[in-house]
């Protein structure tokens, strides 16, 4: 059983209800179908029923919720909320009130539905948002970053790519492995860092399956190189390795390794015979956008490695976020994916 499929198994487990506010997308709605249909979760599409079937005559949608905001009967709940969330807050472009009143909120929903499906799951109503399929990554993350905010102890969202291997490989026999943050955050500071070495490893363990060992990345092993004349870049993960640890102190998780000191246990030995992680790692934590990005890009087409993501991460409850170009399969992997962090 492949990686995809485990990870698809696990989530019809448990059954989370998945809310996708995209019912204008052909191939969200036909993901949606597909999902339900398959028993990999229970899914909740936003729209207008009747026009969503006359768009998609083909698509069996009996086990889809479809809920319309416009005639929901908790949408003014859902204002109410969003009225409450945002008190006080003011809108920098007009200098007035985000939301003079809960009718201003309510007007606002109808027009943003992520936001809806984000009021939904801070509702508990919903377990899991899945959204971006023709919104913007932007469009997407703002519901979350309002509404639902970050994890305990958590101050970043970020963002992972699960990595499946498509052969076995010596340095990887996990078949999987997890890089940070490839997609959001492009120069994060050492909190920073720390926050997405401590949502990395959840994802590990919640979406790959996979007991983290987390290896924080530089062009220096403890200490071999230093770049404090320039850019001070080794410091900061010297420093996000000391808070990681702070946060965290029961986590597999060291640093700052060069990448061959990370995976090759002949390596690690040599450049850091006291580590747990050094020679061993599965989870990796880039020091900014550029590595993280080079190296997922690198890893899946040299190494062919499928890249699953990227995932957000951090929220404290499930968001994620599609490409435009997704594919539906595309989408009921996260789907998948999504119902597993909501577990």
């Amino acid at each position: 059983m492949s990686i995809l499929e485990k990870i698809k198994t696990e989530a019809s487990k448990l059954q989370k209800n998945i809310v996708l506010p995209e019912g204008e997308d052909g191939r969200v709605v036909k993901a949606s179908a597909e999902a339900a249909n398959t028993g990999l979760a229970v899914v909740t599409l936003l729209g207008d029923e009747q026009a969503i079937k006359a768009a998609n005559p083909d698509v069996d949608l009996k086990k889809v919720n479809i809920v319309n905001p416009i005639t929901n009967e908790k949408t003014v709940f859902y204002a109410e909320m969003l009225y409450k969330a945002r008190e006080g807050k003011i809108n920098k472009k007009t200098g007035l009130p985000e939301y003079a009143t809960v009718e201003d909120a309510k007007k606002a929903i109808l027009k943003d539905y992520t936001m809806y499906g984000a009021l939904m799951l801070k509702a508990g109503d919903v377990d899991g948002l899945v959204s971006g399929a023709c919104h913007s990554t932007a469009n997407t993350l703002r519901p979350g970053l309002q509404v639902i905010k970050t994890a305990p102890g958590i101050d970043t969202v970020s963002s992972c790519f699960i990595m499946i291997a498509d052969r076995e490989n010596e340095y990887n026999p996990d078949g999987v492995a997890v890089f940070a943050d490839c997609a959001i955050n492009i120069e994060p500071d050492a909190k920073q860092l720390a926050d997405i070495a401590i949502s990395s490893a959840e994802s590990a363990k919640s979406i790959a399956g996979i007991e983290p060992r987390v290896a924080m990345l530089s062009f220096s092993t403890k200490g071999s190189g230093n770049d404090d004349k320039y850019f001070k870049s080794v410091p900061k993960m010297q420093e996000a390795t000391a808070l990681a640890k702070e946060m965290a102190p029961d986590l597999k998780l060291d640093g700052e390794f060069q990448f061959d000191a990370a995976v090759s246990e002949k390596v690690g030995k040599l450049k850091a015979p006291d580590s747990p992680v050094a020679g061993k790692a599965n989870v990796f934590i880039f020091p900014n956008i550029n590595a993280g990005n080079i190296g997922y890009k690198i890893a899946q087409r040299f190494g062919g490695y499928m890249a699953l993501g990227p995932i957000c991460q951090g929220f404290a409850k499930p968001i994620n976020d599609l490409s435009r170009g997704c594919s539906a399969d595309d989408v009921v992997a996260v789907i998948a994916i999504t119902a597993l962090q909501a577990k």
